[in-house]
């Protein structure tokens, strides 16, 4: 498939227009990739999937009764009962006495934890994955302030961390795109450099997480789960008890399955530190490699739902737009 000369040129050109379209070359970040999803928020659905822990004030409805914006049900009067609630209509036709019962309104801070290790500055077709990860948190930033929520969150590497406290309205999304931007290509740039030792950063940055949700709040997590382990656990199942924990995992394809080869070609892939020799075109070879990935897979879902998560998976190798319109909205909504 991506060694035929004709089906190559076709995908570069392919991917030439969706970069262009996303206005983005890919690789680094820029603040002008991240505006356009503001016009892009009808893609999800930010509505809670269950109880909001909470009482202020706000655009989300409880599952408690009380006084509040939006009408739930009517009942017979008990004892108690607000007389002012009482629906005067119901109570004539049948004849006894009915109060009406209101969804008590609460207010859902967004929070985005994205992370930007490593790991994550790979891609073998359109965009690296941090590149999709910056991308997926500006839709979800962007689709918070539509909705009039509060948006902060945490932007974090092996090296550093920004920690934004929810803010309302545009300030508060621009404030964490240009986190996004400034840690993105600052981690770039180290990372073409030299690789950093690091490898407790990400479970130190759940802890943050943890520390930074209150009850009530939607979090979503946007990792490629390469450094998901049993530690990352105790923090993210806190959070999930009382808050709303959304686990987006990006993928690139060449992590999924190897490309067809027409011919046996011996490629070496190397991580920085490690290299390894694997041959294209050999079935064996690519069912072995698939079936590896698969387990994978499976094993980092499998602790996601053990950390109470809703999960869901996105590709580096197509645009969220054409991702969320094809079927990965069933997931997110």
């Amino acid at each position: 498939m991506w060694w035929n000369k004709q089906q190559s040129d076709d995908a570069n050109i392919n991917s030439a227009a969706q970069l262009d379209a996303l206005q983005s070359n890919g690789i680094n970040l820029t603040i002008d990739e991240l505006l356009p999803y503001q016009g892009k928020t009808a893609l999800l659905n930010l509505a809670p999937k269950h109880a909001v822990h909470g009482h202020l004030s706000g655009n989300y409805l409880a599952r408690t009764k009380g006084r509040g914006m939006e009408f739930d049900e009517v009942r017979h009067y008990q004892t108690g009962d607000d007389i002012r609630a009482i629906d005067w209509r119901v109570t004539a036709r049948t004849g006894k006495t009915h109060t009406k019962l209101f969804k008590e309104e609460v207010e859902r801070p967004v929070l985005v934890a994205t992370d930007l290790g490593q790991s994550m500055f790979f891609g073998s077709k359109l965009l690296f994955k941090s590149v999709q990860a910056c991308h997926i948190a500006a839709l979800v930033a962007w689709h918070a302030k539509q909705r009039g929520d509060r948006i902060g969150g945490l932007v974090f590497n092996e090296i550093e961390h920004q920690e934004l406290k929810p803010r309302s309205r545009q300030h508060g999304v621009l404030h964490y795109l240009h986190a996004l931007e400034e840690l993105h290509n600052e981690g770039l740039a180290h990372w073409q450099q030299e690789h950093a030792s690091n490898n407790d950063y990400f479970i130190e940055n759940c802890n943050r997480l943890r520390q930074l949700a209150r009850p009530g709040s939607l979090v979503y997590l946007i990792t490629d789960g390469n450094h998901f382990d049993e530690a990352a656990l105790l923090p993210l199942s806190q959070i999930s008890r009382v808050c709303e924990l959304v686990i987006c995992q990006i993928s690139d394809p060449l992590e999924i399955e190897l490309p067809d080869s027409k011919h046996k070609t011996s490629v070496a892939f190397t991580d920085g530190e490690l290299k390894q020799q694997i041959t294209l075109g050999d079935r064996k070879t690519a069912e072995r490699y698939q079936h590896k990935a698969q387990l994978l897979s499976q094993l980092k879902q499998h602790m996601y739902q053990k950390a109470g998560a809703r999960f869901i998976n996105f590709s580096a190798g197509s645009s969220i737009e054409q991702q969320l319109k094809s079927g990965v909205e069933s997931w997110i909504r």
